[in-house]
């Protein structure tokens, strides 16, 4: 029983993760909006989630032997060797505006990713909240 609850929590954990990398690769387009021959990059969301779901992270406490970085106690991030960012293939997007330069970042569209990234982080984030607090309140009897 337990170990259904934290599946659920690990999760939402990689989606959170997930969602933290989108915002940096989006907020890296935007601040190369002026960049000569610079190519907006994404990657494909929906695929990601997927195989987190498919492929559980090994971002897991239990997870020891996996685990990369200078000393066996350390736990991966979002950008260090096989976590997020190294399991997502990020792509150049298609260039809906053409520029005389050859930067291929359509300003309103980043900043409609990036807004809507933010609110759905936002959202991940209280769900998660509400899901621990449901877990307190069974663990307490209330």
């Amino acid at each position: 029983m337990i170990e259904r609850l934290t599946q659920r929590m690990e999760f939402f954990s990689d989606v959170l993760q997930l969602r933290a990398h989108r915002q940096q690769v989006i907020a890296s387009n935007i601040a190369n909006a002026d960049t000569p021959g610079y190519a907006a990059r994404d990657f494909d969301f929906k695929a990601a989630i997927r195989d987190a779901a498919r492929n559980p992270s090994e971002l897991r406490a239990g997870a020891v032997p996996l685990l990369a970085g200078s000393d066996a106690r350390h736990l991966r991030t979002v950008s260090s060797a096989g976590g997020v960012a190294e399991r997502t293939r990020v792509a150049y997007t298609v260039q809906t505006q053409p520029s005389l330069d050859g930067n291929s970042v359509d300003m309103d569209q980043q900043r409609a990713n990036f807004m809507d990234n933010a609110i759905q982080y936002e959202s991940t984030l209280r769900f998660i909240n509400g899901h621990v607090r449901t877990m307190l309140s069974a663990i307490q009897g209330q």
